[in-house]
């Protein structure tokens, strides 16, 4: 059983089952157009913002016709450097319609691909057209173009950006959150003797936002962070990096690397050629470590990170991999359960209900990624495992939480 179900610890739970032992050709459901541009070649830059220019009049979604399905706009980037995992989350999202038998739904996606000008315009024609909830975007740009027209027209967003200053006022984003998978780590390293903690990062955006969580984490345990550096992200310079980062001589027990890929894999070796000592020291990493390839790398194995465990999505990458002829790239998730959740919610006997109430149930929902709520102010909370690399792939040590406590007042 898969796809988004609300907690039963509420009366006013939701349950869905979904058919997941339906193919995706074998499943019923809704007839859902999509479409699928042609590929086009990787661009350098980012196109340039859109030049000022004086706020269109906000545009209200269109009425809904009496018994007419619910509109849901899904909002990718099915064009530009990014269509490709753009058109992963779009096969992921009609996987959940199918899998739901989201019959009451009508999911119309939207491109984006040139940024946030086109963001925009894809948000007023999806409001034009009767949009009762927005499905994405996944850029941070597009998001903050879109918000507000879908705020004018009074429509919730579930996007996908990872900058947690745009949510709220709607806005409410499904994306993995680095302080959570931080938080969760830290505790349980804490938890295991961990008393001296570290951080090395790459000097980037998501590495400020790593560090500045690892204070916090740290803090929230008690424990003392006794040194908090960075690198830059250049291959070049990782490796001097890294030697000065060890020949510090400070003391600690655990050190967190808030790295994923190949510069994980290229900082790795650096450390234990300088004689970063794996059996007194525990290695910790963030969702970037939730790579089944990084036990490939020796310094890495025995290393801990926080993520959901990846047996709730097992069935989704096999069925996947199998109607697409590739293996979902990890973000394709969020885009089954962001749509599963607007199925679930549609289905609400008194009529679909995508109110702010129901949209931030305390008692949270069961998506492919564990258990989720959605918190007032437009941030996602998730219940995460804590993992180990090994070298056949990653193995959970400490299970995900199958429930939330009630939020604290």
């Amino acid at each position: 059983m898969s796809g988004v179900r609300s907690i039963p610890s509420r009366p006013r739970g939701i349950w869905l089952v979904a058919l997941l032992s339906l193919s995706l050709a074998a499943c019923g459901g809704p007839t859902v157009t999509a479409p699928r541009p042609a590929p086009q070649a990787p661009q350098e830059a980012a196109p340039p913002p859109p030049p000022e220019a004086a706020a269109p009049a906000p545009v209200q979604p269109a009425p809904l016709p009496p018994g007419g399905k619910v509109p849901v706009a899904l909002l990718l980037p099915l064009s530009g450097p990014s269509a490709a995992l753009g058109q992963a989350m779009l096969d992921a999202a009609l996987m959940a319609v199918y899998d739901v038998g989201a019959d009451q739904i009508q999911l119309k996606p939207h491109d984006t691909g040139a940024g946030p000008q086109q963001a925009a315009d894809a948000a007023r024609a999806a409001v034009a057209d009767g949009a009762r909830l927005i499905v994405g975007p996944l850029l941070a740009g597009d998001v903050e173009a879109v918000k507000p027209i879908a705020a004018a027209a009074n429509i919730p967003v579930l996007a996908f950006s990872t900058t947690t200053s745009l949510a709220g006022g709607g806005t409410y984003l499904l994306s993995f959150q680095v302080k959570q998978e931080i938080a969760r780590v830290v505790a349980y390293a804490h938890a295991h003797g961990a008393n001296r903690f570290a951080v090395f990062a790459p000097r980037t955006p998501y590495g400020e936002l790593a560090k500045a969580a690892m204070q916090d984490a740290v803090a929230a345990n008690g424990a003392v962070l006794s040194v908090s550096a960075d690198y830059e992200p250049r291959a070049a310079d990782i490796g001097d990096a890294a030697r000065r980062f060890v020949h510090q001589g400070v003391d600690y027990d655990a050190l967190l690397l808030p790295d994923g890929g190949a510069r994980l894999k290229s900082l790795a070796p650096y450390l234990a050629y300088y004689k970063i000592d794996t059996d007194k020291i525990h290695l910790l990493g963030t969702g970037l470590w939730d790579d089944s390839s990084l036990g490939t790398e020796a310094t890495l194995v025995h290393g801990w990170y926080a993520a959901p465990d990846p047996q709730g999505r097992a069935s989704f990458v096999r069925r996947f991999t199998e109607a697409e002829g590739r293996a979902p790239p990890r973000l394709a998730t969020l885009a089954y359960d962001a749509t599963a959740l607007a199925a679930v919610l549609a289905k609400n006997p008194a009529g679909p209900d995508y109110s702010a109430s129901s949209l931030t149930n305390p008692s949270g929902f069961v998506g492919l990624d564990g258990v989720f709520r959605l918190n007032q102010d437009g941030l996602v909370e998730r219940g995460l495992a804590v993992l180990e690399v090994e070298r056949g792939g990653p193995k959970v040590i400490d299970p995900a939480p199958q429930s939330f406590a009630p939020p604290t007042q």
